[in-house]
């Protein structure tokens, strides 16, 4: 295993540690079982708030340390369906497009330090035809099914453009976040229906 490879693993045990204790702390307090003090805790903040869960959002894409569709949860919980959609939404565009920055500074070695050499394996096909791969990663983007930061990083190694895959994210993204955030939101509606 590279150095790369450890550290980025160190930094990512660190972000999950660290997201343990804050959920630890939220339980113990109450602001994880009520959806009425997680908002008051957001909005007392007023719009440090949102301007914090948007670069967590944009974070969570570069250095995943959570899946992406608590992060959706979390905005519709903690914003509404509306202003929650439109903060994951910039949060999870703003990240893409700086994984792709940070790749195509960085080249195809940047993959094997943040990614299991399965996973790129499984998609490293996609990039040897380009205009294979834009389709294939405008899809991907568009449905809530694929690895998309993987998908980010690995398009940041190929010849796509920056107006082109910047297209690709904005006007892809929305259905899938919507489609996470709306199914997210309706399990965790029944599941605190069970419990409550």
């Amino acid at each position: 295993m590279t150095r790369e490879r450890r550290m980025f693993q160190a930094v990512s045990l660190a972000g999950f540690l660290l997201s343990v204790i804050l959920a630890l702390w939220g339980w113990k307090t109450g602001v994880l079982t009520s959806q009425e003090r997680m908002q008051a805790l957001v909005h007392s903040c007023g719009a440090a708030g949102w301007l914090l869960f948007v670069l967590f959002q944009a974070v969570q894409v570069v250095v995943p340390v959570l899946p992406g569709g608590l992060g959706c949860l979390a905005g519709v919980l903690l914003f509404g369906p509306v202003w929650g959609f439109v903060y994951n939404y910039v949060g999870i565009c703003l990240g893409s497009l700086a994984a792709f920055a940070v790749a195509r500074s960085c080249g195809k070695p940047l993959l094997s330090v943040l990614f299991p050499e399965k996973l790129i394996q499984k998609y490293s096909h996609w990039a040897e035809e380009r205009d294979r791969f834009a389709r294939l990663f405008a899809w991907a983007i568009f449905l809530p099914v694929a690895p998309d930061d993987f998908l980010c990083y690995l398009a940041g190694t190929t010849e796509m453009t920056w107006r082109r895959y910047t297209a690709i994210i904005l006007l892809g993204k929305p259905c899938a976040i919507a489609l996470y955030s709306l199914g997210l939101t309706v399990l965790w509606e029944r599941l605190a229906g069970l419990l409550g």
